[in-house]
């Protein structure tokens, strides 16, 4: 039984920004899997499968040990609430002739962190094209989130594992007004340490009156 819920709201403004070399982007909106279905060529579907198992399979990021069997376990697991997509230019490209390595710059999903009566509390998942990297993709998403996290009705963010030695990553959360509410000694066995890493644990008040329109 799947015990997460779904946020009843729904976020499908386009989030149009401006990357750190002066090229614009937009941040596409996905409401969940249907939404993926009708809007996404698998293609992209794919390209994001890959990336992601490749994060895991690197060892740094992500607590998976294996990397995922297939594109629809990827889906059940990424699109389970609402998904923010990247991309050069100011739509979702169609097709599958698209070269999503040069268009995907990044992506991110929200969805609850805990079920039932603290399902107000969400959690997050970000990825950023490693081909883009000196963009500032990771903080536009970071800042997108604190934008759409409250219109989808949540009122505090929780990580739960930002790895002390993900710097970039911390960088980000302490700059967005984050604060670390927790640590967990010893959390992760990752690829390149002999010893466990600890995790931080992020938290955040989310409110829509801080983010009252979107600027970037």
């Amino acid at each position: 039984m799947n015990c997460v819920e779904q946020p009843s709201a729904r976020v499908s403004e386009l989030l149009h920004v401006t990357l750190k070399d002066g090229s614009e982007a937009v941040i596409v909106p996905i409401n969940g899997y249907e939404e993926a279905a009708q809007k996404l060529p698998q293609s992209l579907i794919e390209f994001m499968f890959s990336d992601f198992n490749r994060e895991i399979e690197d060892g740094q990021t992500y607590p998976q040990l294996k990397p995922l069997a297939d594109s629809a376990e990827f889906v059940k697991y990424w699109f389970i609430g609402w998904v923010g997509l990247l991309v050069r230019g100011s739509e979702l490209p169609t097709g599958d002739s698209v070269d999503w390595s040069e268009t995907l710059l990044g992506n991110y999903y929200i969805k609850p962190n805990y079920p039932g009566r603290c399902s107000h509390n969400c959690n997050a998942g970000f990825m950023v094209n490693p081909r883009h990297r000196g963009l500032g993709v990771g903080k536009t998403l970071g800042r997108s989130y604190l934008y759409v996290g409250p219109r989808l009705g949540y009122t505090y963010s929780v990580f739960n594992l930002v790895f002390k030695t993900n710097v970039a990553s911390c960088r980000i959360w302490d700059s967005l007004g984050f604060d670390v509410v927790g640590k967990i000694p010893g959390a992760a066995i990752l690829k390149g340490f002999d010893e466990p890493i600890d995790a931080l644990i992020y938290g955040r008040k989310l409110d829509v009156k801080e983010t009252d329109t979107w600027r970037l």
